[in-house]
């Protein structure tokens, strides 16, 4: 269980996150939503340890994550896909799979199950990330974090900019990780993918806190969902 308990964020002097607290369970799927500016990559970058908390705790297991770096945070099991991939562009998708089994001395065995769940890249190893299509990078940036083996996946707009084939994958992929176990947040803007994978919603708004609802609410009174996003 990951709990995030009433952290306060800044960006310098500017207050962006103010008492949010979520709690992140093992097998199952929680969405973040909230209009633009709401805090939810926020929530994300605080969790992983890029971003210093102004108060609050963030703890996994008895581990007080919220005074950890990030590359410590990460050899906790948190894997990390970011809104726009962050590849290393240079690097061969073989070598960037590689910076993910570094991380908690994942081996091959790690390696083999991830190709068998994004068989594509299998076929493009010695290829440079950044010639991959928009859509195998998600793959690869997401092949990255299953890479460590994760025990809590975070993941901001994933299906951000992709054909609907592309879409239906990463939507299996994160439905087989709740299947075996891992606590999966989920920040993502169409609705409709919301309401196919999620087991609660967690609303945001400026900064704050304003409502976690099941799912199961939601898909049955969908208007809810638009009325507090404005859509």
């Amino acid at each position: 269980m990951l709990d995030v308990d009433r952290i306060d964020v800044a960006y310098g002097p500017v207050p962006v996150l103010r008492g949010v607290s979520l709690t992140l369970l093992p097998g199952r799927i929680t969405c973040l939503l909230g209009r633009n500016g709401a805090g939810k990559t926020t929530t994300m970058k605080a969790i992983m340890g890029l971003l210093p908390l102004k108060a609050g705790r963030i703890v996994m297991d008895g581990t007080d994550l919220g005074r950890l770096p990030a590359h410590e945070v990460a050899r906790h099991g948190i894997g990390y896909v970011p809104q726009g991939r962050r590849l290393f562009g240079e690097l061969t998708v073989a070598e960037n799979l590689q910076v993910g089994l570094m991380t908690r001395d994942s081996g091959a065995g790690t390696l083999e199950e991830v190709l068998e769940i994004f068989p594509r890249l299998r076929e493009r190893l010695d290829q440079p990330a950044q010639t991959l299509s928009g859509g195998e990078q998600q793959m690869l940036a997401t092949a990255r974090a299953l890479c460590i083996r994760p025990k809590v996946l975070l993941l901001d707009e994933p299906t951000e900019g992709l054909q609907p084939s592309m879409i239906e994958a990463i939507r299996q992929v994160v439905v087989r990780m709740r299947s075996e176990g891992v606590a999966v947040l989920l920040v993502e803007q169409r609705v409709d993918a919301v309401l196919s994978v999620a087991d609660e919603v967690v609303f945001l708004e400026n900064g704050r806190n304003v409502e976690t609802l099941p799912a199961e609410t939601l898909r049955a009174d969908p208007d809810r969902l638009s009325r507090r996003l404005g859509v």
